[in-house]
């Protein structure tokens, strides 16, 4: 082959061996625009046009992040059970799908030592804004009296904070909803036992799903060094009066531990 005599024959002998290996590079403009017959902006094909957000959807999004980060830190740099309870007061997330209920918080001795914790709230504990007040409450109160205990002696709350409809069982969202300011209710009381009442309350405590008979009797290392129990609700005694016998056993068991643990009173 002739030596090409200057830059120009150089650079069209290399072009065409290009395209002796890849074929005719060259472009078709026209067949890579195209033109909007209605305002003549043109538009490259096969680009997907994302809208742009509007502002309003921006600033509801970036108010519902907000919403959740002032919530986490709020409940992260609460100090007291009186803080906790505004903070419930005002959280949509503790309420269930039944309107107009009252916050049920919890009742008794911000320090005890020995902490009682039921699924959810009825009708008679909405109305008064306190936990176990109705019949199962009342069973409650002489349970605890009976191993020496009064309701001022220790600490009683629910998992719900807001009863739910027809006294159904708690949904699993609302109980993982409700769960983290349980865990700081349980924070600010600092027990060193809990007794659970229930097997939903217990099951979502554990976060196991098993039998209440297998629960039962045993202590279950919860929340650092912590102990928690698990019995029968008052609720399913008064169903079943077949259970009290081995709930008594329970609370037996549950007294003597706390005694060895120096729980106070």
């Amino acid at each position: 082959m002739k030596k090409p005599e200057n830059i120009f024959d150089k650079a069209l002998n290399y072009l065409e061996y290009q395209k002796d290996i890849f074929g005719d590079f060259s472009a078709d403009l026209s067949k890579t625009e195209t033109e909007s017959e209605s305002n003549g902006v043109v538009v490259e094909p096969n680009v997907a046009v994302q809208e742009p957000e509007s502002e309003v959807e921006s600033n509801q999004s970036t108010k519902v992040e907000e919403e959740a980060l002032s919530s986490e830190l709020s409940l992260e740099n609460c100090t007291s059970l009186e803080e906790l309870k505004l903070i419930c007061l005002e959280s949509d997330d503790l309420k269930t799908d039944l309107e107009n209920t009252n916050l049920v918080f919890g009742v008794g001795n911000a320090s005890a030592d020995l902490m009682i914790i039921g699924e959810a709230p009825g009708e008679n504990e909405d109305l008064q804004g306190e936990p176990f007040v109705g019949k199962a409450g009342q069973l409650l109160t002489k349970i605890i009296g009976a191993i020496g205990f009064s309701r001022d002696d220790v600490y009683i709350a629910n998992i719900l904070k807001h009863r739910p409809p027809d006294n159904r069982d708690p949904k699993a969202e609302e109980r993982q909803q409700s769960l983290p300011y349980l865990y700081k209710q349980i924070e600010l009381v600092d027990p060193k036992l809990i007794l659970c009442v229930g097997k939903v309350a217990a099951t979502t405590l554990l976060d196991k799903d098993d039998t209440l008979g297998n629960m039962r009797q045993k202590f279950h290392p919860f929340m650092g060094n912590r102990e928690l129990m698990v019995t029968y609700h008052p609720a399913a005694l008064l169903r079943n009066s077949n259970w009290k016998r081995p709930c008594w056993e329970d609370v037996q068991l549950l007294r003597k531990r706390y005694d060895e643990l120096e729980g106070k009173p």
